[in-house]
């Protein structure tokens, strides 16, 4: 667990949350001007999160713990890593980024800065694929976490996201506030409204599992 100043791990989850949603939001509208190619946009788009979220957990992690998810902060929190009165901050922090990455994305490919997104993605599937998605995605973390292999959460993480691009029917978003940020780009990476507060319902649901389960297979801790 770090232990630099608060603020200055605000600060590095605002940063590696508006990066994370830039990547995401800037390599889908990149993505569509590449090719017409359904399958090849969405490799594109999955690449490029993939590898640009396992360089941000490895330089911010040391700062902040590199969480860039509210979901991982609550479940730092409940599996004892961190106190409570962090999430909230840590939250914010996150969502607020995520949007303005969303922004700057769309800014930067010459879009309006605000478009509301208009993919509707809420099916009976694809919010069962939230909940998988956020599951493994809680496991994979405090799995390694809790046992001692930390040095291995930025490449597994940023492996884990990429492949459930392709494996799981809703594209991996486990993340509520890339969710949030997502609503602020009507592009490839969009999701509309109507469609964002199911998905964050359904990555709750994921997260209490993932947490469930890191409990089960990892009860005892081998962390510093």
């Amino acid at each position: 667990m770090t232990t630099e100043p608060l603020l200055r791990r605000l600060a590095a989850e605002f940063l590696g949350s508006a990066f994370l949603a830039t990547i995401v939001v800037g390599s889908g509208i990149a993505a569509t001007s590449l090719s017409a190619d359904g399958g090849i946009q969405l490799l594109i788009n999955a690449a490029a999160t993939a590898l640009g979220l396992g360089v941000l957990i490895a330089i911010l992690r040391p700062v902040s713990g590199a969480h860039f998810n509210p979901l991982v902060s609550i479940a730092d929190t409940v599996l004892g890593r961190r106190g409570i009165a962090d999430v909230a901050g840590y939250c914010a922090a996150q969502v607020v980024g995520c949007v303005a990455g969303a922004i700057l994305a769309n800014v930067m490919f010459d879009a309006p800065a605000v478009s509301w997104g208009t993919t509707d993605r809420v099916t009976a599937g694809h919010l069962l694929g939230e909940v998988v998605a956020t599951a493994g995605l809680v496991l994979v973390i405090f799995g390694l976490a809790r046992a001692g292999r930390t040095t291995w959460i930025p490449l597994a993480v940023g492996a884990y996201i990429g492949s459930a691009y392709f494996f799981t029917s809703s594209t991996s978003f486990a993340n509520p506030a890339i969710t949030v940020g997502r609503m602020f780009s009507d592009t490839f990476a969009g999701i509309s409204p109507a469609s964002a507060w199911p998905f964050v319902i359904a990555q709750l649901a994921g997260a209490a599992i993932g947490i469930l389960v890191t409990r089960v297979l990892f009860p005892v801790s081998k962390a510093d």
